[in-house]
């Protein structure tokens, strides 16, 4: 009996590590050869369908990029540059081909985010803000792509835990929409999504740039 537990412990070991290794890395080879130093946002393309999501997300990203290391144009600037031209939505701003992006902006890489969820949804029982996003790095100089990430939060993670019954769900749901509705809680969710989104590490998030040196120093 002793030796089929110490077996079945080793089988089982081995399993885990088997599975463990079938994680491949997160091939950054295009990225560190690129080198990107500016990043340009282009306006988000949006799936959702709240017609706020693509400036709120887009509003958020230029912080965790920046202390990434990256020069960032002003996101305001670049939408302006777009409506000024005709392109007014994200899906036909990031339709622009990365050589045209190239010579307009003479950005080293652009960033293409779409949006798949935004804002409050009421489930009878609860209610829940999610904001969840896709987002692609391309080098603008030889059109390749160097990075792709995803990411999702809400303000129900934890779960819920009323302990009130089904009629003080009920009413904390009610609560919950309104009071979004009120303080447009996306934004904020979307603040956290954002950060996860662009968040800086070699197990699939973002390289630093080369200013990031200079700015962790301060």
């Amino acid at each position: 009996m002793k030796k089929l537990i110490v077996l079945c412990g080793a089988l089982a070991a081995l399993l885990l590590t088997g599975c463990a290794q079938h994680k491949k890395p997160y091939d950054y080879s295009a990225f560190r050869a690129s080198k990107p130093a500016s990043i340009l946002v282009l306006p988000a393309e949006n799936k959702a369908p709240d017609i706020n999501a693509a400036h709120s997300l887009t509003s958020l990203v230029t912080r965790p990029l920046a202390e990434a290391g990256y020069y960032v144009f002003p996101v305001a600037v670049v939408e302006e540059t777009f409506q000024q031209n005709g392109l007014t939505s994200g899906s036909e701003i990031q339709a622009v081909s990365p050589a045209r992006l190239n010579k307009i902006f003479h950005a080293d890489s652009a960033l293409y985010i779409s949006i798949s969820e935004y804002g409050s949804s009421y489930r009878v029982i609860d209610s829940v803000t999610t904001v969840s996003a896709t987002a692609r790095l391309v080098d603008l100089r030889s059109g390749k792509e160097l990075w792709q990430g995803s990411a999702s939060a809400s303000d129900n993670e934890d779960g819920n835990n009323n302990s009130g019954g089904l009629v003080g769900m009920l009413v904390s749901a009610a609560i919950n929409q309104i009071a979004s509705n009120v303080s447009d809680k996306a934004h904020s969710i979307a603040g956290l999504t954002s950060n996860r989104l662009l968040a800086q590490n070699e197990q699939g998030g973002l390289l630093t740039g080369p200013r990031y040196k200079l700015i962790s120093a301060r």
